[in-house]
């Protein structure tokens, strides 16, 4: 496949659909076809499958049930616009995908799915695919949390259902993005969320420029 696939990573209110949208923009700039897509929501289907996975209690489907809708979610998107879109050398910027799934379904909760079945499900709806970079935004939950929060008051639909959740939780998926970064750092930037949005997209663009040589 001759595009790129960048995927964006990381807690709850870190910026990552802002920042999605100036590499974008930046990439068009560059002469770089491009398209922006995400899990779950990134498809018709997907649509349907986010309104169960982000909205309403936290309770109400455990983290197996969760794993297995993500996953069909990510199927979906795969098959309809990121492989066609690599193929016809389009790069693709997908807001979160497997590392989310790990991140939440297992270091996030207490009762953790095994690893074991989520890199089951991974080869069953991916495969050997993986993206060509992942860029994990770091924050301090509690910062992330605040300003995921006062985004839901201004959104019809409130997407608040793992913001619901105790700190707890959210400290875990933090460690759990940084270990993954860790155990995989040929794919993996990460970089600190805690910056403006204009010097955010800076780091964002030099990782961009150091890693495809666009510049």
């Amino acid at each position: 496949m001759a595009g790129k696939f960048i995927t964006f990573e990381g807690g709850e209110g870190t910026g990552k659909s802002t920042q999605i949208k100036l590499l974008s923009e930046y990439l068009t700039q560059k002469g770089i076809q491009n398209i922006a897509s995400k899990d779950p929501g990134g498809t018709e289907i997907g649509k349907e499958l986010r309104k169960i996975l982000v909205t309403g209690d936290k309770d109400k489907i455990d983290a197996t049930t969760e794993a297995l809708l993500y996953y069909a979610d990510r199927r979906i998107n795969l098959v309809d616009n990121v492989w066609p879109a690599l193929k016809k050398d389009i790069w693709v910027i997908n807001d979160r995908f497997a590392d989310s799934t790990v991140a939440y379904q297992y270091y996030g909760y207490n009762k953790k799915i095994p690893l074991e079945t989520l890199n089951n499900l991974y080869e069953l709806a991916v495969g050997n695919f993986k993206p060509d970079l992942t860029i994990i935004l770091d924050l301090d939950p509690q910062i992330g949390l605040a300003r995921s929060m006062e985004k839901s008051t201004h959104m019809a639909v409130k997407e608040t259902r793992h913001e619901s959740r105790a700190l707890e939780f959210h400290n875990n998926l933090r460690q759990g993005y940084l270990e993954i970064a860790a155990q995989e750092p040929e794919r993996c930037v990460v970089l600190n969320a805690n910056k403006s949005i204009q010097e955010l997209h800076q780091d964002i663009v030099k990782v961009i420029e150091e890693r495809f040589g666009q510049n």
